[in-house]
């Protein structure tokens, strides 16, 4: 197997994630190190996200789906850290990593409306729609799903090709 690496890019990269985050992620190193562009690509995507309408906790209560629904170990271990540091009580986070709802009447409304999108790859009804506008979920925060869905889905199969070790810090 052949590495392509640009070092300069590559330590430009890490050096933004460790910024970020405090410390490098395996999964940073794994995309820095094969492709410095998807790993700015995440990074700039995830930082992005940061200024969408779904909150912090809503948000990582989508992405725990998303990477419950694709089976991702590494994401589930990550994102269910991240959303005990925003709030999410550790019963929602289990609830929602195996594939319960959580008791949160918002965060399950968010949960069934990820789990939808993906069961049906975004051909949502007009009944779909008008279901989650009634339970409060505009369109725009569907597009906010769906752009979770886009990005979630770039590390998860990245984490199912590298079998990504988990770090200390998710477990």
């Amino acid at each position: 197997m052949e590495i392509i690496t640009q070092p300069s890019k590559t330590q430009e990269v890490l050096d933004k994630v460790k910024q970020t985050y405090g410390f490098v992620p395996n999964l940073y190193t794994e995309f820095a190190t094969h492709s410095p562009a998807v790993a700015d690509v995440y990074l700039t995507a995830m930082k992005l996200m940061g200024e969408a309408s779904l909150s912090p906790k809503e948000q990582q209560a989508v992405i725990l789906a998303i990477s419950s629904y694709n089976d991702c170990a590494y994401c589930k271990a990550a994102h269910g850290t991240v959303a005990g540091m925003v709030g999410m009580p550790k019963e929602e986070i289990e609830a929602i990593t195996s594939g319960e709802l959580p008791d949160d009447t918002r965060l399950r409304s968010l949960i069934t409306a990820t789990r939808r999108i993906l069961d049906k790859r975004g051909w949502l009804s007009a009944d779909d729609l008008a279901e989650f506008e009634a339970q409060d979920i505009d369109r725009g925060q569907i597009y906010e799903i769906v752009a979770l869905i886009g990005i979630k889905t770039i590390s998860n199969f990245v984490n199912h090709i590298a079998h990504t070790e988990i770090d200390q810090q998710f477990q």
